[in-house]
């Protein structure tokens, strides 16, 4: 089973701007995807297509398949429960007074026990090595923290799919490592929408590569992104782990 099956997905939004123009393509269960393309590729509309957000999405000639279910009004409680989305700024994500509130919100949801979202809260931060933050307030954390206490409340509802909407951008080095780590160390299917290719080097084996809302191309990572005509046609560059790979890769 697929963990998810994208076929002809266009959207055009209320101004008439074409975001997306027949996006196919699938993802296997426990693969990371990276998803890259210039500014206005129509990366965060796909992935906000992916767990039923924008409104209307799909006309007759285009689906939407998740674990095998169909993108469907009677379908999207279940759909969103096994799908995360990880915003690009996490101040638009968290929004609880303390840490522990903010990762049992999606357990809370699932009508979970109290017991069960407590373990949860507990289980997924210390997955994302923030053990003992439940009193902290969410907005007093630093980038980094903050991006990983959403991360938790994803894992802490049992997502299946990770949609991860530029998941380095504004990390420190040592910030960006320990991410790096951490999306390594996790089962979940990911898409990793990013123009850190470094960071798509690291960790995807594909790339579906976007450019003014369809696909360009889609293949293996070191393949495509080695790819310097393809890529500077799309407005990106080869990254530099591929033009000058260190001794010990």
């Amino acid at each position: 089973m697929n963990a998810l099956e994208v076929r002809n997905v266009c959207y055009d939004y209320p101004d008439g701007t074409r975001a997306l123009r027949g996006i196919s393509f699938t993802l296997a269960e426990g693969e990371r995807l990276g998803l890259i393309g210039p500014n206005g590729a129509g990366k965060s509309t796909l992935l906000w297509h992916l767990n039923g957000l924008l409104p209307d999405p799909l006309t007759q000639a285009s689906s939407v398949t998740v674990f095998d279910l169909p993108m469907l009004p009677s379908h999207l409680p279940l759909i969103r429960a096994r799908v995360g989305l990880l915003f690009q700024n996490p101040d638009d994500q968290l929004f609880c007074p303390t840490v522990a509130d903010d990762v049992a919100f999606g357990p809370q949801q699932l009508g979970l026990s109290s017991t069960e979202i407590d373990a949860r809260v507990k289980t997924s931060l210390s997955q994302v090595a923030l053990p003992g933050f439940e009193p902290r307030h969410p907005h007093r954390l630093s980038h980094g923290e903050k991006h990983r206490v959403a991360l938790a409340g994803l894992l802490a509802a049992d997502a299946r799919l990770l949609l991860l909407d530029e998941p380095s951008a504004g990390l420190d080095p040592r910030g960006r490592r320990e991410l790096q780590s951490l999306l390594r160390s996790l089962p979940q299917a990911q898409i990793i929408a990013t123009h850190d290719l470094e960071l798509v080097v690291a960790l995807c084996q594909r790339v579906l590569l976007l450019n003014q809302g369809q696909v360009v191309a889609c293949g293996p990572t070191r393949d495509l992104l080695n790819d310097e005509p393809l890529m500077l046609a799309n407005g990106l560059e080869r990254p530099h782990c591929l033009r000058h790979p260190h001794p010990h890769d």
